[in-house]
């Protein structure tokens, strides 16, 4: 594909990842929030905990916040132990409130979402459709500026990272999915090296990725969805976040187009 037709679909696509943006959040990342809202935040220490019992564990919550959810933990399932502070009010001094100390910490038990059974959570849109060669040619792309790729269930939850030439996904995910994921973290290693990584913020990387990745995906003729924005608002991205970074997604999606075509 010559480098004029790609930057045409490139600024197209960006027309619309604008607008979508612009009509803020979507149901699905409404509803999705919302739950995950009602999970802890936990300790780096607890964090340990949970990985050493538990490797794969992603989404863990005791046994009473999984029945609010309308999810029930699986009969003879073992519960991961974690760290609870014990905590009391000290009397207040000279009108003060009431000051909040731990006395210690306790064992109790949370599950992860494996352990448990019931309602589905909410989850984000995916990309949908078939890529078919395209994905092959992608990987090509990938060979050709020397990145390394490998495919590893040791990232989930996550289902793709890179860093410093090397791209690691998810195994078994679907074709458009595994293209999406792949476009994305190629232009990470496209955008991202060292010197732009120092200048820019984390909610601005992935804003970049994910317009990148949706421009891509649109053009080779995949079902979108409401993904792309999602992911750009759940890393508290926005239409201005996205306008800053038009010249650097456009680079590297009309790089990636010319490369690979279009539908």
């Amino acid at each position: 594909m010559k480098v004029e037709q790609a930057k045409e679909i490139a600024e197209k696509a960006l027309q619309e990842l604008i607008t979508a943006l612009e009509q803020g959040k979507s149901e699905a990342l409404k509803s999705y929030l919302g739950t995950m809202a009602k999970f802890h935040h936990y300790s780096f220490g607890n964090i340990m905990l949970i990985g050493s019992q538990m490797p794969q564990a992603s989404r863990v919550a005791g046994f009473n916040a999984w029945k609010k959810l309308n999810r029930f933990v699986k009969r003879g399932e073992k519960g991961i132990m974690i760290l609870a502070p014990l905590v009391y009010n000290r009397s207040p001094k000279d009108g003060a409130e009431d000051e909040k100390t731990i006395a210690g910490f306790r064992a109790v038990h949370v599950f992860d979402v494996t352990q448990t059974e019931g309602e589905p959570l909410p989850e984000l849109s995916e990309v949908q459709g078939d890529p078919a060669e395209k994905l092959d040619s992608l990987k090509a792309l990938i060979s050709k500026h020397a990145i390394e790729l490998e495919y590893t269930d040791e990232i989930a939850p996550a289902e793709g990272m890179s860093k410093n030439g090397k791209i690691l996904i998810l195994p078994d995910l679907s074709p458009a999915h595994e293209f999406s994921v792949l476009t994305h973290e190629l232009a990470h290693e496209l955008l991202h090296q060292k010197h732009r990584e120092r200048e820019t913020t984390r909610t601005m990387r992935e804003t970049e990725a994910e317009a990148v990745a949706f421009v891509v995906t649109s053009a080779i003729g995949l079902n979108t969805n409401t993904a792309a924005a999602d992911y750009i608002q759940l890393w508290k991205g926005d239409k201005d976040t996205l306008c800053e970074s038009l010249h650097h997604i456009q680079q590297a999606a009309t790089e990636i187009l010319s490369v690979i075509g279009s539908d």
